[in-house]
């Protein structure tokens, strides 16, 4: 049986690049320190205000779970508006323009998983 451990303390969180005086978001990437071959995942912490940029995969699917605050997903063309609580989970087919965002008060929190691993997304026009 084999396995790896990352741990709170252990994370490394990069902040991604926004516009000076926007609120950020950062990454911490876990693909590579838990050895993922055929699945992608992160964790991401949103600032109250922060959004990330829409984008679509043509391959593949994007599960995020939120662990703490409100995400709010504007998902397909034209875009819609779904917020999911803590707790909950939301799954995004391939070829689905998405775009997530922070619309509350409080920092959010989300693990992003995706299969099969695909890191060339087309960048689309913000629907916020």
């Amino acid at each position: 049986m084999g396995y790896r451990i990352v741990r709170p303390d252990e994370l490394e969180w990069v902040t991604r690049p926004h516009e000076p005086g926007e609120p950020a978001r950062r990454v911490a990437e876990l693909g590579d320190r838990l050895g993922f071959e055929h699945t992608r995942g992160n964790l991401w912490r949103y600032e109250p205000g922060a959004q990330g940029k829409r984008h679509r995969h043509e391959a593949q699917e994007e599960t995020f779970v939120v662990v703490s605050g409100m995400l709010s997903m504007y998902l397909g063309e034209p875009p819609e508006r779904v917020d999911v609580p803590v707790g909950g989970a939301l799954t995004v087919e391939p070829g689905t323009p998405l775009q997530s965002a922070n619309h509350g008060d409080e920092e959010l929190v989300v693990y992003a998983y995706g299969a099969p691993p695909d890191w060339g997304a087309e960048v689309l026009e913000s629907a916020i």
